[in-house]
């Protein structure tokens, strides 16, 4: 869609206006989130469940980061920040004060939600390359307070996270209970993005991310829009990271190294930028590799950026939007 047909129809019939097809779902993208809902429910049987988890953990969090990056046109390389602190308030708020595992996931998330507050106000004033470059920095303070701060248990991390009794009833500790928990949270996450890009709210994104003048032009406070864009980005990581931690019982720098920001851009754009299901099958195929390919040592990173230079270059639209391309649906 062009500029001129995005903003033009932002005033005089979007907004307000209920998203097409089944819950804003178009044929296509009903189909695949049917599929999307029977594999989670088969992938504990055929696979280890803590390998589906950790993929759904990053699932959730590249899906967060497509928000803004495909939807705003805001590219961050920052993102870490919040996944990594969202997972060590979570272990702390499980380990020290003893709070439940859905109370330690919102606080996860609150405190992804509150840096994003911070950091938006401040990248946002901001385009382009100053835009990502002020996240990254931003990125760098919050991992050297993590290195420094005592309850981060600095190189150490903090460890021995207890998963706890979900609504102080259901244990976690079994796998197969934890997976659900994952799975039901990163279903929620994901329809609630879903709902996000088809409401009057995200129409304005999309057309800020077409021409940001013009949309300022008709009337809308485009920053505003932005900010509020990439706190709930944060606070969406935030509740991945929160999770991972729960998962593997441990919280470590190395969700809030700049790495991590890399990793998560390069599942959004093999997966596919600005597409609802992209960021899931590119996190599918990143983890996979780490997972599958780790007898390999430091050649995963090399595969890695050689399917990522193989992306950019023949496949730019990214898998899920070549195959959109290729049978003319949007998904």
């Amino acid at each position: 869609m062009s500029s001129e047909t995005t903003l033009t129809a932002i005033p005089t019939g979007v907004v307000g206006k209920q998203a097409p097809g089944i819950w804003g779902f178009n044929g296509s993208q009903l189909i695949a989130l049917l599929l999307l809902v029977a594999a989670l429910g088969l992938a504990p049987f055929f696979l280890y469940p803590v390998f589906v988890m950790k993929l759904l953990c990053f699932a959730l969090f590249a899906c967060a980061f497509n928000l803004l990056i495909g939807y705003v046109g805001l590219m961050s390389f920052g993102h870490a920040a919040y996944f990594g602190m969202g997972g060590y308030i979570a272990g702390h708020a499980a380990k020290v004060w003893g709070l439940t595992p859905e109370l330690s996931i919102i606080a996860g998330g609150l405190v992804g939600a509150g840096l994003g507050v911070l950091g938006g106000w401040l990248a946002i004033r901001r385009q382009g390359i100053y835009f990502a470059m002020i996240t990254m920095a931003l990125a760098q303070m919050v991992y050297f307070f993590c290195v420094q701060a005592p309850f981060t248990g600095g190189e150490d991390g903090i460890q021995a996270i207890p998963r706890g009794k979900l609504f102080g009833v259901i244990s976690m500790d079994s796998d197969m209970a934890m997976y659900w928990l994952v799975a039901v949270v990163f279903l929620m996450g994901f329809m609630f993005i879903h709902r996000i890009i088809h409401s009057p709210f995200g129409q304005v994104m999309k057309a800020i991310r077409e021409n940001e003048p013009r949309t300022t032009s008709l009337g809308y406070r485009t920053d505003d829009y932005k900010l509020v864009a990439f706190i709930l980005s944060c606070g969406l990581a935030g509740v991945a990271g929160a999770v991972k931690t729960l998962v593997f019982g441990i919280a470590t720098l190395t969700d809030v190294h700049f790495s991590m920001s890399g990793e998560v851009v390069l599942m959004t754009l093999v997966g596919g930028l600005g597409t609802i299901f992209g960021p899931v099958i590119g996190a599918a195929v990143v983890v996979g590799m780490q997972n599958y390919l780790a007898e390999m040592g430091a050649w995963v990173t090399v595969i890695q950026g050689g399917i990522f230079v193989a992306c950019v270059l023949a496949f730019r639209r990214g898998i899920v939007g070549e195959i959109g391309n290729l049978f003319k649906v949007k998904l």
